[in-house]
């Protein structure tokens, strides 16, 4: 019924930009928050960045002043644009997004299927 699909990840050097995009799609009623999250090798999934429907973002402290993330609530999507990039941002990069479904009474999480960054040193 939701689908959310990533884009834009790709090969970039050391502080170089990239931005990721996600769009939702299907019987969508309301999306609350948009987060992305990230993968490396050998290690956990972590929170990246959150931005909730009213706007509010936070960010992990290791990318908090190079990663921004917004949204467009008009098209279902959230963007994670990303300067300054760093050999250790290397990771694979989720969308996940809150959403409550038409004729649903509850939201639930729904993830991408996740886009690969590699940052080159």
């Amino acid at each position: 019924q939701v689908q959310l699909v990533e884009s834009g990840g790709g090969l970039v050097q050391a502080g170089g930009s990239l931005r990721l995009s996600c769009a939702a799609s299907g019987s969508i009623f309301s999306i609350n928050y948009m987060d992305w999250y990230r993968q490396a090798p050998g290690k956990q999934r972590e929170l990246v960045a959150s931005v909730s429907s009213g706007g509010t973002t936070i960010y992990a402290d290791s990318v908090e002043g190079r990663f921004t993330i917004s949204r467009d609530n008009a098209k279902n999507t959230v963007y994670l644009q990303m300067n300054s990039l760093k050999p250790e941002d290397t990771a694979v990069y989720y969308c996940n997004a809150r959403i409550r479904v038409v004729g649903g009474v509850r939201s639930f999480d729904y993830w991408g299927q996740g886009t690969q960054l590699t940052v080159s040193s």
